[in-house]
């Protein structure tokens, strides 16, 4: 990557050893919806360009390992990063093992990080709001298998709750369940709303014990210059987060 390139990194206690981050559309070599630094290869990016773009990433980061690239399919499978092997079909993953770097890609759904107060295990989901639905999070906090009181979150960047209008249907399937979940969605007009994935993911969480929950303050969709965002844009990139236990 440039010397233009940035990255959100998280900001959230967790030990010096976890290494967490998203980037941002800035300091690669792709052009024009893509451009600059984008990472996904099934957005119709030139190939050589997105391959060009991950070994920049890799060597600015001094990565210690390939990050596990996910087939997303805004399903709930989570996947251990340190035996599964790359395109395989899951929208999470987390590792144990010092080295192993877990990865998801975004442009405009939520990456949710995770990692456990002494630093022994970290995941990584992609949760739209059908993955949020669905139960990503359930199925992460049951692959981390550890007491959801020893956890931290960081909420990565995400389309805001100013920004994502959804109908009537989207709502209902979160409230037909958790009539309490009403309290993410704003009325817009008739049948239309504005959804709080942060709100949303945060509830979800406290519900299952998982207090210790930060980030949640980016709208990929109005941070133009920043990052990517399907809903305003369509045809774009994808930005990808990253968590690893460094060797």
């Amino acid at each position: 990557m440039s010397g233009q390139s940035e990255v959100i990194s998280t900001n959230w206690p967790a030990p010096a050893h976890v290494r967490a981050l998203t980037t941002t559309r800035a300091g690669g070599v792709s052009n024009g919806p893509y451009e600059s630094l984008n990472l996904g290869d099934h957005v119709g990016d030139e190939p050589e360009a997105v391959r060009h773009n991950r070994v920049r990433l890799r060597e600015a980061l001094a990565l210690p390992a390939e990050p596990l690239w996910l087939k997303q399919v805004h399903g709930v499978r989570v996947v251990d990063a340190a035996t599964t092997a790359a395109g395989v079909e899951a929208d999470g993953a987390w590792s144990n093992r010092p080295g192993v770097v877990c990865a998801v890609l975004t442009a405009d759904c939520l990456p949710i990080f995770f990692c456990d107060r002494k630093g022994t295990r970290v995941a990584l989901l992609h949760a739209g709001w059908r993955g949020l639905a669905g139960g990503i999070i359930e199925s992460g906090l049951r692959a981390l298998n550890a007491p959801p009181e020893e956890l931290l979150v960081w909420l990565g960047p995400a389309i805001g709750p100013d920004s994502y209008e959804v109908g009537d249907d989207v709502r209902q399937t979160f409230t037909a369940d958790d009539p309490g979940a009403a309290e993410a969605f704003r009325p817009v007009v008739a049948g239309r709303w504005l959804a709080d994935v942060y709100a949303l993911a945060r509830r979800q969480l406290r519900q299952r014990g998982v207090c210790a929950v930060y980030g949640g303050t980016h709208c990929t969709l109005r941070e133009r210059d920043r990052f990517y965002s399907y809903r305003r844009d369509g045809k774009t990139g994808r930005m990808a987060s990253l968590i690893w236990l460094a060797p």
